[in-house]
This record gives structure tokens, sequence and C-alpha cells, in this order.
């Protein structure tokens, strides 16, 4: 087999190529995640009235610096395997009251924060989780007396 393939330099593995994820890839992952997080908490996720678009999820990606290191000694090895990058991300909830609210925030930043490592290789530098509304049971039922 003498072809063009045999006079190539031959590249390492880990230097070929470039990944890269998208902002929205990474939003759509965290979103995906934060409703799988919340969906344990069936007690609150009943409260929230439906057709209502949560968690809403804004995110800035920075990239990993180049992979060009030279040398082959330990330490460049380590930023080849290096994550992608880092992301920065701010989700929005509406959760239903009365219900444990720092419950439901942690379980989010714990979900989305390991899978984002493991599913889009990429650390999580600031995670930002705010609670947009709370959505209690009274609130929904208008043609009654106010509730005190």
């Amino acid at each position: 087999m003498t072809g063009e393939a045999d006079r190539r330099p031959a590249v390492p593995r880990e230097e070929r190529g470039a990944i890269t994820v998208a902002d929205r890839v990474v939003a759509k992952i965290a979103a995906h995640v934060a409703r799988e997080a919340l969906s344990g908490f069936t007690e609150s996720a009943r409260r929230v009235p439906p057709g209502r678009r949560t968690p809403r999820v804004n995110t800035s990606v920075r990239r990993a610096p180049g992979r060009n290191t030279a040398g082959r000694d330990a330490e460049s090895a380590a930023l080849r395997r290096a994550a992608l990058g880092e992301a920065r991300l701010r989700i929005a909830l509406e959760l239903g009251y009365p219900s444990d609210i720092g419950a439901q925030c942690a379980a989010v930043r714990r979900e989305v924060t390991e899978r984002l490592r493991t599913w889009a290789g990429m650390d999580v530098s600031d995670l930002v989780v705010s609670v947009e509304r709370l959505h209690s049971v009274h609130g929904r039922h208008t043609d009654r007396a106010r509730v005190r």
C-alpha cells in the first residue's frame, strides 16, 4: 500500500482537528438538564402552569486556550486532555410555592455542572440560578375570594 497517505507525516491523534461547542448547544443542554433536575420535585412542578417556558438559559462560552503546546512533557499532555472551554450560565426558573426552593436550585446547579462536563466536555466557571417567579396554588383560582 504505497500511496499519498504513506508520504504524509503522521500527526498524533490528540493533535488532530478541533472541537467547538456553540453557545446555543450549551444552553440547550443546560435547559434540558435543569428540566430533568426539577422533574424530581413533583409537588412544585404541578403548581407551575402548563405552557410556561422554563428554565430560560443565557450562556457565554469561552474557548479553551490553544492546544499547540510545544514539547511532550506532562504539562502539555494535561493541556491536551483539558476541557473544551469554560461556560458561564444564568438559569432563570419558575417554581411552585410552597416548596423547597433551595433544594431545587441546588439540584439544578449540581446536575447542570456535572452533565456539561460529561456531555460537552466543558467546565462551568460561573453558574447563577435565579428564581424569576413563584406560582402558588392559590394564585390560579381567580374565581375565589382572596386568600389571607
